[in-house]
């Protein structure tokens, strides 16, 4: 296979793992029906930290050697868009979205994740990819209006901001993976963020310890997957992808993601699934597969 077909082969894995990010951080947060749960700012930060030290385990095992100074600028942009800013915006609005919900809007993340990669990663999408994308979020967004009644909920705002911290993280991630590698770039970025995560999780742990010890196993369930697979397996796949593919063209998977999320919404929360949900599916998958076919050129 090409570097182009590979690349959109390990996205789709990625995008696969990340589709269930929202079910399992509503089940953490005891969102719906899904019993005592854990605090919002407690399943964005724990995982984190969890994740960082899955992270350290796996350099120290590979014997990786510093990144250069020259990584650590677009290593602090994956921190504050990927490790902190997605996971805790995306765990306050849990608290009052339904997953459903809040995967469809998630659906605008491919636009922004090509907007960033065409700042930072200086790739140049043709007018007909930008049409494609376009389309596809906008069929997204249309959907999620038409779920809601047409109007927003004031956490659709915190999934906006989160989409745009994520967009700037893949984007500078999916750059620096291109000569740091894919693994080494999630994993130094987990690693630098522990010091900051370390004093904040340990305050939460004496804060909150009353909540930790009353939280479902369903709770502790959806943590383990958000901090193993959401947060550190996941990216695997995800920046090797990026570095293979591009960060533009790979970040149009993702516009299959709500709806895969749909889908583990009604297999891990019970939420309702409807046929209209298929109509867009169709579609999106529909306008992937023809915006993978427009030209983007790489710089």
């Amino acid at each position: 296979m090409s570097d182009e077909t590979t690349g959109m082969l390990l996205g789709l894995i990625a995008v696969a793992i990340f589709s269930l990010t929202l079910p399992f951080t509503r089940l953490a947060v005891g969102g719906g029906d899904a019993g005592a749960g854990l605090s919002p700012t407690f399943v964005a930060l724990g995982r984190a930290l969890v994740a960082a030290v899955l992270a350290g385990g796996w350099l120290a095992w590979k014997r990786a050697p510093l990144p250069p100074r020259s990584a650590l600028l677009p290593l602090a942009m994956v921190a504050i868009g990927c490790i902190i800013g997605f996971p805790w915006l995306t765990s306050i609005a849990m608290r009052s979205l339904p997953a459903a919900h809040g995967a469809v809007l998630v659906g605008i993340l491919p636009l922004a994740t090509a907007v960033f990669g065409a700042l930072l990663a200086g790739e140049k999408p043709s007018s007909g990819f930008w049409l494609m994308a376009s389309i596809g979020s906008a069929l997204v967004v249309g959907f999620a209006l038409r779920q809601s009644g047409g109007s927003l909920h004031w956490a659709d705002l915190a999934i906006f901001l989160a989409v745009l911290l994520a967009a700037m993280g893949y984007a500078a991630g999916g750059r620096l993976s291109q000569t740091l590698g894919g693994h080494q770039t999630i994993c130094w970025a987990l690693v630098l963020s522990a010091p900051v995560l370390l004093p904040l999780v340990a305050w939460l742990c004496r804060a909150e310890g009353a909540q930790l010890a009353a939280a479902s196993p369903a709770a502790w369930s959806g943590f383990a997957y958000v901090t193993v697979f959401s947060m550190f397996i996941g990216f695997f796949f995800w920046y090797r992808g990026m570095a293979l593919g591009g960060v533009a063209r790979v970040g149009q998977v993702q516009l299959v993601q709500p709806f895969l999320s749909l889908l583990g919404a009604a297999a891990v929360l019970g939420e309702a699934l409807e046929w209209p949900t298929v109509v867009f599916a169709i579609a999106v998958i529909a306008v992937v597969g023809t915006g993978r076919k427009m030209q983007v050129k790489r710089g």
